[in-house]
């Protein structure tokens, strides 16, 4: 396995060993050993996995209080994945980072705590899984708007198909502070 550090502080792309042969494929999806040696030393609790068509964006979803750690990958189709430091007072605040995941390239993305996550599905249907840090708890989910101009994410598509809910998510300016705040901002 291979391992590779962003520009935003803990977020990390594992490259997983993939070994195949005429009948397929096999790869380690987690391995809690191999992971800490790799430096990503947490416990999952919760493992979530959608399923979208081609050009649906999920996002750009966090949870405070109870913030989430997830580590992240595709097991069918591809997708631009999203991170977002959404920590009030952290150097990198607002910046983001993105990366393809798909079930070819076997790539897994760590977003810790205090980061902000969506996804448009690039060839789908796509199979999105993750593992979560902690229990999805309702009252504490947040969502900034996809489009921000502020934060300028380069998503791949115009138009995608969004949720009510995402398509009407306020701007990273207009979420309140309280929101904002995580233990670990730097």
């Amino acid at each position: 396995m291979d391992a590779f550090d962003t520009d935003l502080p803990g977020v990390r792309v594992f490259e997983p060993d993939v070994y195949t042969d005429h009948r397929g494929a096999f790869m380690e999806v987690w391995n809690a050993r191999t992971y800490r040696r790799h430096g990503l030393e947490t416990t999952f609790v919760q493992d979530n996995l959608s399923r979208s068509q081609e050009g649906v964006l999920r996002g750009l979803h966090f949870q405070n209080p109870r913030p989430q750690g997830k580590l992240i990958s595709v097991v069918q189709g591809a997708v631009y994945d999203v991170v977002v430091d959404v920590r009030a007072g952290a150097d990198t605040f607002g910046v983001w980072h993105g990366t393809t995941l798909s079930a070819e390239n076997a790539r897994q993305l760590y977003v810790p705590e205090g980061y902000a996550h969506g996804f448009v599905v690039t060839s789908g249907p796509a199979l999105f899984h993750y593992k979560c840090t902690d229990f999805y708890h309702p009252e504490a989910d947040q969502t900034v708007r996809w489009d921000d101009p502020q934060i300028g994410i380069d998503w791949p598509v115009r138009d995608p198909i969004l949720s009510e809910k995402d398509a009407e998510a306020p701007r990273l300016a207009e979420m309140d502070r309280e929101a904002l705040r995580f233990d670990d901002a730097r």
